[in-house]
């Protein structure tokens, strides 16, 4: 038996999970949570060594014969979060994640010392945005200075895995043009964008050498291989995004194909052969780990927003589910805007939670729950709209995340945005993805080249029984509805900004 092993470095936990790729299935999975460092100014913070503790426990759960068999590792991991290392390798602080809103203000003064939005995406292709890895390195240079004076290097939590296996500092592209340093058409960085985080420094220096999805990262270092009860000298691939991975793991690696992830947070993305420049800056612009590129849509507010309802209301998920089926379309008027982490699209990072339209008739239990499910869904039409202006010509969403196991989140999806909605068979995307891409390097060092298409096709497989189409009644009263939540988000915005 053979096996890759997918490693996935998420917000609230890491994932292990082991793939035999001789028969196309799971050999065994792990988890273990991770704590977070929250504040009320919108601070999000890990620490680095946490992920290695989380790394350690799945590994125990894993048995060791497994292990053995074991010919390469891939990682994915959270995109954005600023990992800052001495000379040495050691963490000098914290790692500010993808959901800190507090660099707000860095972003406003890297955007004016660069020139403005357009510049930006002229030059760029992406904005400055608070999820994003540039204004966290501002924040360092701003907050801790003692810190940001002995930083060597820059990666990103996926990188920091890579180089805690390894011992290699690189970047892969994919994650990296969320770093919004990199020039995502050209593929590098760029220069005159990093000189305005620091004019008396090259911080040039502190970023990774960049290399592409098909390049190994490096091979585990024996140490690790011992801790671990690995085979020494396997392949690690270069790892990428969670996103990234998440599109491998779903097989979006060609033209006309999205994947919608409905988690905590929400993700929206699709393949592109060339890159998309949004204009209004709606969708990232961002290179793939399969050799393209990945527009996206991030909202930080997604399955959140049923979570805190149904946490209110004291109700369990089953009658959660009931309760939704019974409201009708709309909510009865009822509209959420579910910002209660701020929100990155739009961009409003001083966001909070609002109910809106409530009346004497309407502000019920099931209404109040149903508009929590809807306002998601509705925060991922604003990148589907944008997909299509585009003219990106989407033929169906692969829906992962918590939210996809929900057959009402599944027909709202397929409702709002009139389109078809499959699930994956394998629902830990991102793993899956890094344990392909994996498979991947290892075939390309044994057979001297190898398609990840043809990989994909392979070992991605569809869910014959969840497939929802759209209701074209329903399709039709989401457009009313939809109409009703931009108009309700347009009044409140600048509030937020």
């Amino acid at each position: 038996m053979k096996t890759v092993l997918g490693i996935d470095n998420g917000t609230q936990s890491t994932k292990v999970l082991v793939y035999d790729f001789e028969k196309k299935t799971i050999r065994a999975e792990a988890q273990s949570p991770h704590d977070l460092i929250s504040k009320n100014d919108g601070t999000r913070e890990q620490k680095a060594e946490w992920w290695i503790d989380a790394l350690d426990s799945c590994m125990k759960k894993i048995e060791p014969s497994l292990k053995k068999t074991v010919v390469a590792v891939g990682v994915s991991g959270q995109q954005h979060g600023f990992v800052p290392l001495d000379g040495a390798g050691k963490v000098l602080y914290n790692v500010k994640l993808w959901c800190d809103t507090a660099t707000a203000d860095e972003c406003a003064e890297i955007t004016r010392a660069y020139g403005g939005e357009k510049k930006l995406l002229s030059k760029v292709g992406n904005l400055i945005l608070p999820g994003y890895t540039a204004p966290k390195i501002l924040w360092l240079k701003k907050h801790q200075r003692k810190a940001y004076d002995r930083l060597a290097t820059i990666l990103l939590p996926h990188d920091y895995l890579n180089f805690y296996l390894t011992g290699n500092r690189v970047m892969e592209y994919g994650d990296a043009s969320g770093t919004a340093l990199l020039d995502i058409r050209k593929r590098i960085w760029r220069k005159d964008l990093i000189k305005v985080l620091d004019p008396e420094r090259d911080l040039l220096g502190c970023l990774p050498k960049l290399i592409g999805p098909d390049q190994p990262a490096g091979t585990l270092l024996p140490s690790i291989a011992e801790k671990y009860g690995l085979p020494t000298g396997i392949l690690v691939s270069s790892g990428g995004g969670d996103n990234m991975m998440g599109a491998i793991g779903t097989g979006t690696t060609r033209n006309g194909v999205l994947t919608m992830s409905l988690g905590t947070s929400g993700t929206f993305y699709g393949y592109s052969d060339t890159p998309i420049i949004d204009p209004e800056g709606n969708l990232a612009a961002f290179c793939s780990s399969s050799g393209g590129w990945l527009p996206l849509l991030c909202t930080m507010n997604c399955t959140v927003a049923q979570e805190l309802v149904r946490d209110l209301f004291e109700t369990d998920i089953p009658t959660l589910e009931k309760l939704i089926k019974e409201a009708p379309i709309g909510s009865e008027g009822i509209v959420m805007l579910p910002f209660f982490n701020g929100e990155r699209t739009p961009n409003l990072p001083k966001g909070r939670g609002c109910i809106m339209g409530m009346t004497m008739a309407n502000f019920t239990k099931k209404n109040v729950m149903r508009s929590a499910m809807e306002a998601a869904i509705f925060g991922m039409k604003l990148g589907y709209d944008s997909f299509s202006s585009l003219g990106f010509k989407a033929k169906e969403i692969r829906l992962i995340g918590g939210g996809a196991k929900s057959a009402n989140f599944r027909q709202i999806t397929a409702d709002v945005l009139n389109l078809p909605i499959v699930v994956p068979e394998i629902g830990e995307a991102a793993a899956l993805g890094a344990a392909l891409q994996a498979l991947w390097s290892y075939e390309t060092r044994e057979k001297g080249s190898s398609s990840l298409d043809r990989i994909v096709d392979d070992h991605v497989k569809l869910k014959a029984n969840q497939k929802h189409t759209p209701n074209p009644k329903a399709v039709k009263a989401y457009k009313a509805a939809y109409a009703t939540y931009e108009e309700y988000l347009k009044a409140v915005g600048p509030l937020f900004r």
